[in-house]
């Protein structure tokens, strides 16, 4: 019989702030491995008791003080964690680790990038241009080693991963050199996006829908910022893939969602 295994990813926005919510998704969903992006929290003060009561006690964290910050929790055993910085200036957001069947899985947060699409008066957004390219790197380099890239890619790259196309398309997040570079970073090991395996284009899968909006279910104005990417013979065992839609709702929200991959290895 398969070992199944369920992964799930989710840009937090703070995981002291959100604890409830947190262990309300893990009661509720009961992923084997949550991987978390935007902790915001130095390793040392991480909430990691209540992730132990669970069963979490497999804990890889790469945090610090008031921004960024990735961590791993896991049921089952996992080993070498690597922390790539991306960024070059050693900013929390990556953490990576491999498990027993020896796939791994890279946990990422790639910056949002500010708000204009312009490196020359927008530092910030060069930034994330060029943390995508040194994923590229990476990503080339990989030699057929199973992998599940997973995380917060602050990207929306269809046209279907956004409320509006054209309303879009000079928002940071969606604009074509962004959705460009995404591209070649999945061309660059043939990556399978496992939410369009099993959600093909143009079905709605929004994973992120801003604090600014009253209501942001009857707005509906959502992007696909959330992703799980996984080379060819991962995704072979890839079962489902979903997104909790109903935790934008829950108390003191995310504005983000979890997305859960279940596997048949």
């Amino acid at each position: 019989m398969a070992d199944t295994l369920s992964i799930c990813s989710w840009n937090i926005n703070s995981v002291r702030a959100r604890i409830d919510i947190v262990e309300q998704l893990l009661r509720q969903e009961a992923p084997d491995i949550l991987c978390l992006q935007e902790t915001k929290v130095v390793n040392e003060i991480f909430p990691t008791d209540m992730f132990k009561r669970l069963g979490y006690v497999h804990q890889v964290l790469n945090g610090q003080r008031m921004h960024h910050g990735v961590a791993i929790m896991s049921k089952v055993p996992v080993h070498e964690d690597d922390r790539f910085d991306w960024q070059a200036n050693g900013e929390a957001r990556h953490v990576g680790v491999r498990l027993d069947n020896g796939v791994r899985i890279e946990n990422v947060y790639v910056p949002a990038g500010g708000d204009v699409a312009d490196r020359d008066v927008n530092p910030k957004f060069g930034q994330k241009l060029d943390f995508l390219e040194r994923m590229i790197q990476w990503s080339s380099a990989l030699d057929n080693k199973p992998t599940i890239l997973t995380g917060d890619f602050n990207i929306a790259p269809l046209e279907s991963d956004v409320w509006s196309h054209k309303q879009l398309l000079d928002v940071v997040s969606h604009t074509p050199v962004e959705c460009e570079i995404l591209g070649r970073l999945q061309a660059s090991n043939d990556w399978v996006d496992i939410g369009r395996h099993f959600h093909p284009a143009p079905a709605r899968l929004y994973t992120w829908w801003s604090y600014r909006a009253k209501d942001w279910l009857a707005s509906d104005r959502g992007r696909r910022l959330d992703h799980m990417w996984m080379t060819k013979d991962v995704a072979d065992k890839a079962t489902s893939h979903r997104v909790v839609e109903p935790a934008r709702s829950w108390g003191k929200p995310s504005d983000h969602i979890p997305i859960i991959t279940e596997f048949a290895f």
